[in-house]
């Protein structure tokens, strides 16, 4: 099974603008059967759900077709997933809901690997909670979770642990399986954030051991929602504020307000592309996503491996931060003694996109003592060879002594 970049690119409008995009963990771009997809929801006809009118049936089959589609994505029953305007909204919301079963002397664990999204709404529901938080320390070394440390952290008082599956800036893929048979053995929940890891996986939420997955399809090629996967029976013990009028069925009791039926429409459209990229002989859309993730995962490993050679080569200028054994094909790096915002506009003037900053991983800047912004480079499916190759020389060209040539190559 491979991939024809070629055959791929041609659904992406925005590559013909000839920018190089580097830029897949904050976002990938959007292919035409997406966009086809939302205005053709738009445009209708389309009015609230109903049983009735051609009107209200396109709504309703916008969201159960979302709701089959996102099911198919992360292995779990339709009736466990719920949109939300973002990771971070359904996140926050979540915190509030599992915090009212809280009690002062509680704990919960969290992973200094996260983005903040993670982090900081379960931080602030235990300061309201009088709840003790707790964490998983990152070995600055490997850029791993220390899992000693969640030994210690872990309690018969842990009531949640949230981790990520895989870290948006270092591409750290933790052993959340094994952090998940810790935490049910003592009574916690588990919330993962994979809001990286399904650009670049298939999953299975049962099998990874998460209570609560959440993920944004704008990262897999879709529009920018939120989705989160909980199973129906945990889902109905939970209790959200709500208007009094909206349904209390699960799982829409958790989405607040009248559904973006031109987004749903566009996130199922995203995940039938993936699905359609190199679907071998799978007779389900499960199976067709197998096996096109599969390929664009040795397509992306081989681009990754070829920008690590790249890299290398560059000498001692550049300090590679991802440095775990099993991560995604995200780098973030240093350039010593020069600031990597100047690169990220360098980059820009010969049409790569290479984004500067600390993208929302405080935790992780902090514990590895990163102060300036520092450079990333994500791959996703439409990259190609000839790409890296470009971004590769416009370092070197970056990196050059003064004086030297400006001009891009290769």
């Amino acid at each position: 099974m491979t991939i024809d970049p070629t055959a791929l690119r041609a659904h992406f409008p925005s590559l013909d603008h000839g920018l190089a995009f580097f830029d897949g963990p904050g976002g990938t771009q959007t292919p035409r059967p997406v966009a086809e997809a939302i205005t053709a929801t738009l445009t209708g006809p389309l009015s609230n759900r109903g049983v009735v009118s051609p009107s209200e049936l396109n709504a309703e089959r916008a969201v159960a077709e979302f709701r089959a589609a996102c099911a198919d994505l992360l292995h779990m029953p339709a009736d466990g997933i719920v949109h939300g305007r973002s990771a971070t909204q359904l996140t926050y919301d979540f915190s509030r809901h599992l915090a009212k079963g809280w009690q002062a002397g509680d704990e919960i664990v969290l992973s200094r690997l996260d983005h903040d999204c993670n982090v900081r709404p379960w931080v602030q529901a235990a300061e309201r909670a009088g709840v003790t938080v707790r964490w998983i320390e990152i070995d600055a070394g490997t850029t791993e979770l220390d899992l000693d440390s969640f030994e210690r952290a872990l309690s018969p008082r842990t009531r949640l642990v949230a981790v990520t599956a895989a870290s948006n800036v270092l591409g750290t893929k933790p052993p959340v399986r094994r952090i998940a048979d810790r935490a049910h053995e003592v009574g916690a929940l588990v919330y993962v954030d994979g809001v990286h890891y399904t650009a670049h996986h298939l999953v299975d939420v049962a099998a990874m051991g998460a209570d609560l997955f959440v993920c944004s399809p704008y990262k897999f090629l879709g529009p920018h929602c939120g989705v989160l996967a909980g199973a129906p029976a945990l889902l109905e013990t939970l209790r959200p504020d709500k208007l009094l009028p909206s349904t209390d069925t699960v799982p829409e009791r958790f989405e607040l307000g009248t559904l973006p039926y031109e987004i749903l429409a566009g996130t199922t459209a995203a995940v039938d592309f993936l699905a359609a990229i190199d679907p071998g002989t799978g007779a389900t859309r499960r199976e067709r996503l197998a096996s096109s993730l599969g390929s664009l995962h040795q397509h992306e490993l081989a681009l990754r491996t070829r920008l690590e050679e790249g890299l290398r080569a560059l000498g001692d200028p550049v300090t590679l931060h991802s440095r775990a054994a099993d991560r995604t094909p995200t780098l973030l790096m240093t350039l010593e003694g020069r600031d990597a915002r100047a690169a990220q506009t360098h980059l820009a003037a010969h049409d790569v996109l290479a984004p500067a900053g600390s993208f929302y991983a405080y935790e992780p800047f902090t514990a590895l003592k990163l102060t300036d912004p520092a450079l990333r480079v994500g791959l996703a499916p439409y990259n190609t060879a000839d790409e890296v190759d470009r971004l590769l020389a416009g370092l070197s060209s970056f990196l050059r002594p003064a004086g030297g040539s400006e001009s891009l190559s290769g």
